[in-house]
């Protein structure tokens, strides 16, 4: 299946698009490359800041708990852990004071007791913790006391201001309910030594988010401990945001909040409004926090990595800051790629219209110079379209700019011209036909292509080892060499031999002076001037086996150089081609037509009776359709038949008949009418033998048994004088003849009816094919008497289905076949009214048309041969399509056709070795046919070309004995007519 042709454009187009392309390519590049680089300074950037972060919150989160870890410490000396009551406690309220304000994270000092008793100072230094205290105004710091007292818990809130004066007393009996022992800090610093940090949580009294610094005070009994809020972490953080949508956030293992540049998040409380806690990373709201995890890496080491969360690009990573003393805590920050990478895209989006802008700006010019370039290619595509269409007729005149295309223009004139001289010798070698006429013209086209001034033609023998000059040229005259003398190669000038015997072959340039070139003969003189003047070339000629079949010898050639040499010798394997086709194709047609002679002598070896007819209708064939060709008036003036026409003529007349080898000898050469392989006159003649052996027995008998001696003969003679007279008649019958009358076809009818008698089984010792048709009828018993003749069935052969030809057959053939292949019946053959052919057997003859016409179909004729099944087809054909095998009428014949049926008919008619008939003599055939034209069975046109030309009298002297040739009135048959 042939491929679809893919869309192509200008060479131009592709130079601009390629131009293009690469801007493109360089701009999107260099674009990227600034994105990333961008990109990269960002993420370093951005490594560096939170680097930066990392230590500013750990030195905040240090700074933070410091003051606050050294006012524990004093404080666990101080004897406010020693008191046992709100008033001795009260008396360290200064000192509480005191370092609340060296902490400033600190919000809350407190003292937890063993007994359940709580002591807690805590700075009111905002509105809003002023209201959630529900503190008079000017409060400073509050109190937090829980007494336990005789079982009963006492909760109070004492207010002072800045110089500790009291403001207020706040006794709220829900607050009595807390119990530091209950608390974490209390339980871890129970159990530990050192001071401790508590986990971040929210603080009971404020709900704000915490953590607690704790330790054993030196009394056993006593828990000092102090409040810190990170919400000075929580600034920090929102101070470090890289940009509007950066997250950070403080976690820690369980992944719970601690701190967050949006600090009012970090609490969660249940749908009372109760029960605050701090939030998770997942329940902080923002999915790239959601997917960060605990990580140990050390700060510095950190890296922003891309993830994508919640529809949108982040950059995010968190690392372990300090955590002495403590459980770790993590920082972590998200950064949205679109904030972060705002400014390089912004790059890269200016780099990419700054390259749209030079690519358009640079398309017109890239037009020009890329136009500039190609035209000149696309007048070399021009100049190569015409070479491809062969048009010689123009010199190619390119220039460009571009070397390359010069030169590409140079060598293409160079092709032009060498193509030109092959074709102009392949031209002249296809346009001769004759092997003959073709050695001079090739040896003119090779001088001529070379530009020498002479040459000579030589052509080597079977066996490669003898040159012999066939043509001659000098100067413009050439010549046909006849009887020239054959040289060996080994003797040949030094020059030839040296071409020849190359292990490759070629042409070769050097000096062949006259004296070398005399070894060919005097025939070659005329060479000789030439011969002294300048340089020689000698081309040997190989054919596809590479084996020599001939050399060229040119002389007076000039500027021979390596590339003209080259030529010459490409120039000579075509030549050596040509020779070596030609002769093949000479070869081919005798072995054709020593093929076709073959087939036509078998046929008429095949029968004794035909010899001869294969090779006399070609012949008058071919006289007729030479008198046609050479009338100048009359319906044939415009006939004529070129070199292939007349092979077609010739070797449709020799294979007219060769489907003759498909018909029984025995039908073809049927003498008598019960003739088959033998003639069975024979068996009846054995039966007329037994039944007048049966009336010598009778006799006998007869006198046996008291008759009279002379009666009994009498009886005998009389009715041997009867079997003797019907066996005459019954054997005269059986010769062919004109006519038979029905009074003897009657008489043939009674002698059938004379029955014998035959005690042998007629079924031993007989062909399988016969014991077949024999076993249709059930046998009788023997003895059993039988007519004398008879049509039994097995002498019916039926036709098989390949004996059949359909009426859609392809080749067109509407005979009308008999319904039997063979009828071999005695009456029905000795009845056969003319000659000795029963339907059957005329068929059968008839039939061998049909096969010469199948036969020459199935041939892969060349197409000047592409008539011979028409022509060897038609010659039973009648012009009024009565004829056969395809009863077609004169208009559907070619005239050709229409001269083989005369000429096969006048054959047929004059011939004196057929088995049926004898020869007639000229006249007698002449006006036979003149019936066969009044009746349209004959071409009438060509009927009389036929006597008018004098054929029909040229062909009896050549081929008809002399005392069957007489007087013919041609114009008296003509008139007739």
């Amino acid at each position: 299946m042939e491929q679809p042709r893919r869309r192509r454009f200008p060479l131009y187009l592709h130079i601009s698009t390629l131009f293009m392309l690469l801007l493109f390519a360089v701009g999107t590049t260099l674009a990227w490359l600034s994105y990333q680089r961008s990109a990269q300074i960002i993420e370093d950037a951005v490594q560096d800041v939170f680097g930066r972060i990392v230590r500013e919150t750990t030195s905040e989160l240090e700074s933070t708990v410091a003051p606050a870890r050294t006012a524990i410490t004093l404080l666990a000396e101080q004897r406010a852990v020693r008191a046992r009551n709100q008033a001795e406690r009260l008396d360290s309220l200064a000192y509480f004071t005191r370092a609340l304000e060296t902490s400033p994270a600190a919000t809350a000092l407190y003292v937890g007791y063993d007994d359940g008793d709580f002591f807690l100072v805590r700075k009111v230094d905002d509105a809003p913790t002023a209201r959630l205290l529900n503190a008079p105004p000017g409060t400073a710091y509050a109190v937090q006391s829980v007494e336990r007292e005789g079982g009963q818990s006492n909760g109070a809130f004492l207010f002072f201001d800045a110089d500790l004066k009291p403001l207020g007393r706040d006794a709220r009996a829900a607050y009595a309910a807390y119990d530091p022992r209950t608390r974490p800090w209390y339980a871890q610093a129970s159990a530990s030594g050192e001071v401790i940090r508590t986990e971040p949580y929210v603080f009971f009294t404020t709900g704000k988010v915490g953590i607690t610094l704790a330790r054993r005070s030196m009394d056993p009994h006593a828990i000092v401990g102090v409040d810190i809020r990170l919400e000075r972490l929580a600034e920090l953080l929102k101070e470090q945001k890289i940009t509007p949508g950066t997250q950070l956030v403080m976690f820690d293992e369980s992944r719970k909040i601690l701190a967050a540049d949006q600090i009012e998040r970090l609490v969660h409380t249940d749908a009372q409004g109760e029960h605050p806690r701090l939030v998770t990373l997942e329940e902080f709201g923002n999915p790239a926090i959601a997917r960060l995890h605990a990580d140990d890496r050390t700060p510095g080491a950190e890296r922003p990595h891309a993830v994508r969360a919640g529809g949108r690009d982040w950059h995010s990573t968190s690392v372990r800051v300090s955590a002495r003393n403590a459980r770790p805590l993590y920082l972590g920050l998200a950064v949205p790629d679109d904030e972060l990478l705002a400014h390089a895209r912004s790059l890269r989006r200016d780099m990419l219209l700054a390259t749209a802008l030079v690519m358009l700006l640079a398309i017109p010019l890239t037009f020009v110079v890329a136009r500039a370039i190609a035209d000149p290619l696309r007048r070399l595509v021009g100049e190569a379209d015409t070479i491809r269409h062969f048009d010689f007729a123009r010199p190619i005149q390119v220039s460009s700019m571009v070397q390359e295309v010069d030169e590409l223009a140079d060598t293409m004139q160079h092709m032009k011209r060498t193509i030109q001289r092959f074709l102009d010798i392949s031209r002249a070698v296809a346009e001769e036909d004759n092997f003959d006429r073709l050695l001079p013209r090739l040896l003119d086209e090779t001088i001529a292509t070379s530009e020498a001034q002479g040459g000579l033609l030589l052509l080597a023998d079977a066996g490669a080892s003898a040159l012999e000059p066939v043509a001659l040229s000098v100067e413009g005259r050439t010549s046909t060499l006849s009887a020239a003398a054959t040289v060996s190669v080994g003797t040949t000038p030094l020059l030839l031999r040296d071409a020849i015997s190359h292990t490759n072959g070629g042409a070769r340039a050097g000096n062949i002076d006259s004296r070398a070139i005399a070894v060919f003969g005097e025939q070659v003189a005329p060479l000789a001037p030439l011969a002294d003047a300048g340089t020689a070339v000698a081309v040997p000629l190989f054919n596809r086996a590479h084996k020599l079949v001939g050399a060229i010898v040119l002389f007076g050639a000039t500027s021979i150089d390596p590339a003209k040499l080259s030529f010459i010798s490409a120039l000579s394997g075509t030549a050596a081609i040509s020779l070596e086709t030609r002769e093949l194709i000479k070869a081919q047609k005798a072995l054709f037509e020593a093929f076709i002679r073959l087939i036509a002598s078998a046929i008429d070896a095949k029968s004794p009776y035909t010899g001869g007819h294969c090779a006399r209708v070609p012949e008058l064939t071919k006289m007729l359709a030479h008198a046609a060709c050479a009338a100048n008036e009359g319906p044939f003036r415009d006939f004529s038949l070129d070199e292939g026409g007349w092979e077609a003529v010739h070797v449709a007349s020799w294979l007219h008949d060769c489907g003759k080898v498909t018909t029984p000898e025995f039908v073809v050469d049927k003498a008598t009418k019960l003739e088959t392989i033998y003639d069975r006159i024979h068996e009846v003649r054995m039966r007329f033998e037994v039944l007048k052996r049966d009336a010598e027995i009778r006799m006998l008998r007869a006198i046996q048994d008291g008759a009279d001696v002379a009666t009994a003969e009498q009886e005998r003679d009389a009715q041997w004088r009867t079997l003797d007279d019907e066996f005459a008649f019954v054997a005269a019958c059986n010769q062919g003849g004109e006519f038979m009358a029905p009074d003897k076809i009657e008489r043939l009818r009674q002698i059938a009816q004379r029955t014998w008698l035959r005690t042998l089984d007629d079924r031993l010792g007989i062909s399988h094919e016969e014991a077949q048709r024999k076993a249709a009828a059930t046998a009788a018993p023997l003895p059993v008497t039988e007519p004398l003749l008879a049509d039994k069935p097995e002498h019916r052969i039926p036709r098989g289905a390949g004996d059949c030809m359909t009426d859609d057959n392809p080749w067109g053939i509407r005979m009308q076949a008999p319904a039997l292949l063979y009828d071999r019946g005695e009456l029905s053959n000795l009845t056969v009214g003319r000659g000795t052919l029963t339907n059957e057997d005329r068929y059968k003859i008839n039939d061998h048309i049909v096969q010469t016409i199948v036969m020459l179909s199935q041939l892969p004729f060349p197409k000047h041969l592409q008539q011979v099944p028409e022509i060897a087809g038609g010659h039973h054909e009648k012009m009024d399509g009565s004829g056969y095998p395809k009863r077609l009428t004169r208009e559907q014949m070619s005239p050709v056709a229409r001269m083989m049926a005369i000429a096969d008919i006048f054959e047929a008619l004059t011939a004196i070795d057929r088995p049926y008939k004898k020869g007639k003599t000229l006249s007698e055939a002449i006006r036979i046919m003149a019936a066969m034209k009044k009746d349209q069975h004959i071409d009438p046109d060509l009927f009389e070309l036929f006597l008018r030309s004098g054929v029909y009298r040229a062909y009896a002297e050549r081929f008809m004995a002399p005392e069957y040739v007489d007087a013919v009135d041609v114009d008296a048959v003509l008139a007739a007519g």
